[in-house]
């Protein structure tokens, strides 16, 4: 055993750069299912295949058994789970840590068109992946008070949760490398309730340990925004305060190189120690390494403050103001009085630093502070966490300049050398080798297998973009997974549709920014269309939209109701028959994404530009051979610049004029009035004609279109129908198609995870990657 971790983590003591332990703190991981994973990071996939099959059982049957580990929401759950990959696949000495949730992401059950949400009891029937670790238990205080003396600072009369550790194994690709991500779960302590002054009631008592378990038991469902809820300040409260722990104890014990029995000095532990904080949930980590510094060990204030931020790194995931968290002081006052004060400090040290440099210029001073000051004194945790890291980083180049020239302004202005860009990747493991094993092979055939660690590698395809075999067996792959999906949809929801129609999807979050709205006003257009002419002959089209709605979301109910009840009109008139259908796919996770995915001829990625910070999803249709309809937003534009924008349909205003606009006045009513398709389909929304046992069931949707919509839906509508038109007369062409998906397919190599954390390594923490293969446990050990 290593240190008491996990017997699978290799007991090496790392040379002098790979001497960083770098530790990814997210209160989401997306995981989905692990059984395949696995298997193919261990390349066991065929052994285990072949057994499986001696014993008479399919593989595939038994994946399906397998729950989705959905400890997320999102793009940055997701985005957390294929950096473990890559940086287990690179060599890198990381861990994930993060909240054991009882209860992940709801299951989502469409009854009579609308969302209903089922908690998601995933560790229902257990979990094999995990491993309890009750040695390495801690404690997790909140409340209590702050006592000041001559011989420092003490937090007492704290209430106190225990966090036990959940470890689940992590390999990398065929390198025999193995690395950790850590859940905590929380657990009253023996005594909880049962002081003095409580005796009375016993039962009452052990009943009560409830509430301080409470902490893990369910993930908040919210996608870019902020709800300041108490337990969920607890639930951020409590993985930095554990992990923090964790953390100290491993930098001081003896192993991995260092010759005192114990390390005392923190003088070194910005270059034994990366933190990265997944945005701002996990701030914290902040005002409680300072605190652990300054009042438990003892380190001078000044010297703490350059130990943090050199610690410390920041990414930013959102610019919407809503979603930005601002907890209210009187919150924090209560449940962490120790870190309010320590926060004070540090904004009083920084203001004084900013007054220093604009003298007279308090506005600015009101602008970068860490307190907003107003009815409700608010605490900015994007501001606490720019000037506790040393580093701040977007997740797509147009993102990070949106960061710098606005949203932290000021602060690029104060240290630009903060500021850098990690365009966000996925893991080619799981978003091709996993899902699309039949595209896998084909291009294997062509170029090797060596792609699939360096996935810049696909460049070489450009070389077969003329080949006619290739071409083929690329269509034939698409069409397999095609038929391979209709198969499930109709299984699963009784559902018919036409396999060679073009699958045209758009499956993420629903959300007014993402705008599925447009996608609806398409699929109305398209059907008055047909319903005007129904012997013309149109390029038939299946539309999949997928996604789930935060439960207290009530636009985004709203949208799912609409797509449903315009699937209900358009999937059953006679006139449309196999050329148009709408359908909603229920309960979009990463399982079912790993089946639509390869499926997919066309892409949609239409937010607004400026308001999709990068976007994966975007990423993983691309190199799984669907082109892209999309908007110059997040990481479309480097899409666009790799594979060229001609490869892709780019439609819609770009950031410059959605901002010309703005200030001149976004006006709905005068697209309204001047496109006669638009008005057609918004008068048909809201006279009721999808929803005739309702007529008025829509009126708050049409009014948010047409007198309070942030994300312009109606400007765009003419470019964007228009560059459908466009998507059709490829499409009607299946060579002239095929040859484009293989040039995105082609460029699609900077999309990979391993490229992004190659650059967090470096940029970042300080560390080399290592494509060194530690030898398996059976070899002897040099």
């Amino acid at each position: 055993m290593c240190s008491g971790e996990l017997a699978l983590i290799p007991c090496k003591a790392p040379s002098d750069k790979q001497a960083v332990r770098i530790y990814y703190l997210s209160l989401e991981f997306y995981m989905g299912r692990t059984l395949q994973n696995t298997m193919v990071n261990l390349g066991l996939q065929n052994a285990c295949d072949e057994a499986i099959y001696q014993l008479g059982l399919d593989l595939e049957e038994l994946e399906e058994i397998e729950e989705d580990a959905g400890l997320g929401n999102g793009g940055l759950g997701r985005l957390a789970a294929c950096f473990l990959d890559s940086m287990a696949t690179l060599g890198l000495a990381a861990y994930g840590y993060g909240i054991r949730y009882e209860f992940g992401i709801f299951n989502q059950k469409i009854i009579d068109g609308w969302q209903v949400e089922e908690a998601d009891d995933w560790l229902r029937y257990g979990n094999p992946w995990e491993k309890a670790r009750p040695e390495y238990m801690l404690p997790v205080h909140f409340y209590g008070r702050v006592e000041h003396s001559p011989e420092g600072v003490k937090w007492v009369d704290t209430q106190v949760v225990l966090a036990m550790p959940y470890d689940t194994p992590v390999p990398g690709y065929k390198n025999n490398t193995v690395n950790t991500m850590r859940l905590w779960s929380a657990k009253a302590p023996n005594d909880f309730n049962l002081q003095e002054f409580n005796v009375g009631d016993y039962i009452e008592a052990v009943l009560d340990r409830n509430l301080a378990e409470n902490i893990s038991r369910v993930l908040y469902p919210n996608d870019n925004f902020f709800e300041g809820k108490e337990l969920r300040l607890k639930q951020e409260y409590f993985v930095v305060a554990a992990t923090l722990q964790d953390i100290i104890r491993r930098f001081k014990s003896s192993k991995f190189g260092c010759q005192d029995p114990v390390r005392t000095s923190f003088e070194t532990f910005p270059d034994k120690v990366a933190i990265q904080l997944n945005d701002t949930h996990p701030a914290l980590s902040i005002p409680e390494l300072m605190r652990i510094l300054v009042d438990v060990e003892k380190v001078d204030w000044d010297k703490a403050w350059e130990i943090t931020k050199q610690t410390c790194a920041y990414t930013n995931h959102t610019v919407l103001p809503e979603a930005l968290e601002r907890w209210p002081v009187s919150m924090f006052e209560k449940l962490l009085p120790r870190h309010l004060e320590i926060i004070y400090a540090l904004n009083q040290m920084h203001l004084d630093r900013v007054a220093a440099l604009y003298p007279g210029d308090v506005d600015r001073l009101r602008r970068m502070s860490v307190i907003e000051e107003g009815d409700c004194k608010r605490i900015n945790m994007a501001h606490l966490c720019v000037i506790g890291s040393h580093a701040v980083n977007g997740v797509a180049r147009i993102h990070s300049d949106i960061v710098k020239n606005t949203v932290f302004k000021d602060f690029y202005e104060l240290e630009p050398e903060k500021f850098q860009n990690k365009t966000n990747g996925i893991t080619p493991r799981r978003w091709l080798l996993l899902c699309n094993p039949g595209l896998a092979d084909v291009i294997a055939e062509k170029i090797g297998e060596d792609f699939v660690t360096d996935l810049s590698q696909l460049k070489k395809l450009l070389d077969f973009i003329n080949n006619e075999t290739f071409i083929r067996d690329v269509a034939k792959v698409k069409q397999e997974n095609k038929l391979k999906f209709s198969a499930y949809l109709e299984e699963r929801y009784k559902v018919k549709i036409n396999p060679s129609s073009m699958f045209d999807i758009q499956v993420k979050r629903i959300h007014e920014y993402k705008r599925q709205l447009l996608n609806c006003l398409h699929a109305i257009t398209l059907y008055n269309r047909i319903r005007s002419d129904p012997s013309k002959s149109f390029v038939p089209r299946t539309i999949m939209i997928g996604g789930k709605a935060a439960p207290g979301y009530h636009m985004a109910k709203m949208i799912i109701k609409l797509i449903t009840s315009i699937g209900e009109v358009v999937n059953n008139d006679p006139y449309v028959g196999d050329k148009l259908k709408v359908i909603f796919l229920e309960n979009y996770r990463v399982s079912l994404a790993e089946k639509v995915i390869p499926a997919a001829d066309l892409s949609q990625q239409i937010s607004t530009a400026g308001t999709e910070a990068s976007g994966t999803g975007n990423m993983k249709f691309m190199l799984n051979g669907a082109l892209t309809i999309g908007t110059m937003d997040g990481a479309n534009v480097e899409m666009a610049e790799e594979a060229g924008e001609e490869n892709l349909f780019i439609f819609g205003m770009r950031v410059e004029e959605v901002e010309a606009l703005d200030r001149r006045g976004y006006n709905a009513r005068e697209y309204y009035d001047r496109i006669p398709e638009l008005r057609q389909a918004i008068d048909q929304i809201s006279s009721g004609f999808f929803s005739p046992r309702d007529p008025g069931c829509f009126r708050d949707v049409v009014n948010m279109l047409m007198h309070h919509d942030r994300f312009k839906v109606f400007a765009d509508y003419e470019a964007y129908i228009k560059c459908q038109g466009q998507v059709d007369q490829l499409f009607m062409d299946p060579r002239e198609w095929t040859k484009k998906v293989i040039r995105n397919i082609a460029c699609s190599g900077k999309f990979s995870s391993d490229r992004t954390i190659t650059e967090y390594a470096r940029e970042i923490w300080g560390v080399e990657p290592s494509a060194t293969k530690i030898p398996p446990p059976n070899l002897p050990r040099d």
